[in-house]
Order: C-alpha cells, then structure tokens, then sequence
C-alpha cells in the first residue's frame, strides 16, 4: 500500500472511529425516540395531515377502545403540564413500570409488560433525549378505565442490557419487542384479552382512527416468507406493500423511514424467524 493510500485508510478508520465514539446518551435517545420508538406517534397531536407542527410531544388524541378512553400524556418539558418538573427517575420508573410520579398506576394501551424490557441505557437516552425537546403547554385530560387494573404491572426493573447488535435475531426481537414494541400490534387477542404468544406475530387486529379501521398483517414466513428483504424494509419504512398498494396507520413510517439498514437488517431476521402462523 501506498504512503497516499495508508494515510487515506487511516483518515478513514479515524474518521469512522469519532463517530462511532460520537453517539451521546442525547443523540441515541433522539434516534430510538424519532425512529423504531415512535413515540410522536401517540404522544403527538395529530390530523389527517399529521403530527401538527409544534405540538410534537406534548399528547396525542384520545385512543378509544370499548375497555378506555386513554390520552397519551404530555412528555415534554413543560413543567406545569408535561414531564419539566419529574426526575428521571420518575419518568424512567413511567415508561418501565407504568407508575407515575405521585405512585398511581397507569393503564393501557402503553404496553408496560414490553418497556420493562428496554434496556437501562437505552431508556435512560430516551429521557435524556425528551429533556432537550420544546416544552409545550398542553393539559391532558385524565384517561378513564372501564376495567380494573392491576395492583402493578411486574417487580420493579433494574440491571436490563440489550442484545449484542451482532446477534440480529436477538437484536432484532429486542426493536420489535420492548423498544418498537410491534409486537403489540402484530398479534392477535386471546378470549381473556391477552396477547396470543402462540401465534406471535400472526397480526389480525382493528385499529380505528381518522383514517378509517385498518387490520394488522401477518408478519411471520407464512405470509412474508416470498417478500424480498427490501421489499419488507420498503413496506415498514415507506408504508408501500410489494404490490404497490398504501399500507395505513397507525404504522408510524415516518418514524420507520428514520431507522438504520443494520436496525432494519436486523427487524427482518427476527421476523424471519418467527414460528410460521396462519
């Protein structure tokens, strides 16, 4: 090699290396808030259009289901009516363990048994990251439960470390699971309510919202296994199925199209190995 070429090569390792070395607690709290996370995709006002410009966090419409009428709560911030004034451990302790600050706690459709999963430094950026968004004042009406809940949602959490990135499988259940959390969408309900880990990832269910009722696909090889990786990457990061036809939300592709190739890589081998389920 060289003298040109070595010095070129070791700019370039050098390079790659502050980079890699880069990434703050803030900077990956923004990624997995903005991307696989998808928080703004409820905690967000929206229209047919939309996030509406300026209220990014600051709560959502109401999500309505026969058993509640929940309102994502203002995150950001504010200290009057968002998140200014709670530590972050109050807020860690919200996101894990579905308790707020006064000890009360909350209920669905936040999927509290998935973020107990995410791991420590992982939801420690996601409020490092929340800390640095806009404060917006906005009252959040209190949500109403028509079923009883719990007296807790599990043990409190502690000591949760992610997969290696290198397994991608693994990895890719940790996005898909307590971080993305897909598969709460994308499995169906048992007879009792639950989720049916059976069949993990067979989809079937309704969401209804402005955008009229939609049904939840099946994601295991049963029904992807002729889809081409890009194809399937196509589909969750642009919301266009491989026969060209609009997929709709509540799929947050804004946010998807946000996600790196290596976490996408890493979302389709876990979906490729799942359990086939009709």
């Amino acid at each position: 090699m060289s003298l040109k070429a070595s010095l070129i090569a070791g700019v370039l390792i050098a390079g790659w290396s502050l980079t890699a070395a880069a990434e703050t607690p803030v900077e990956r709290g923004r990624y997995l808030v903005e991307s696989i996370a998808g928080c703004g995709n409820c905690h967000s006002l929206q229209d047919a259009g939309g996030v509406v410009p300026g209220k990014e966090f600051a709560g959502g419409p109401p999500i309505k289901d026969a058993a509640f009428d929940a309102w994502p709560a203002n995150i950001t911030p504010d200290k009057e009516t968002g998140i200014g004034s709670w530590s972050d451990a109050e807020i860690v302790r919200a996101i894990r363990e579905g308790v707020d600050r006064d000890g009360r706690l909350m209920g669905p459709p936040m999927p509290f048994w998935l973020y107990r999963d995410i791991a420590d430094d992982d939801v420690n950026a996601m409020v490092a990251y929340l800390r640095t968004v806009k404060p917006v004042k906005n009252k959040v009406p209190d949500s109403v439960y028509r079923i009883p809940l719990p007296p807790a949602w599990g043990p409190a959490v502690a000591g949760v470390t992610a997969p290696p990135r290198t397994d991608k499988v693994a990895y890719g259940g940790y996005l898909a699971g307590p971080v993305g959390h897909c598969v709460e969408c994308h499995t169906p309900m048992t007879d009792k309510g639950g989720l049916d880990m059976a069949r993990l990832g067979a989809g079937a269910r309704e969401f209804h919202g402005l955008w009229g009722t939609s049904i939840s696909r099946n994601i295991t090889p049963a029904a992807m296994g002729d889809w081409s990786d890009a194809e399937i990457k196509r589909a969750i990061t642009t919301g266009v199925s491989r026969d060209g036809t609009r997929l709709l939300p509540p799929m947050g592709f804004g946010f998807y199209a946000r996600m790196t190739d290596g976490d996408l890589d890493a979302l389709v081998a876990w979906m490729r190995s799942l359990k086939p389920a009709d």
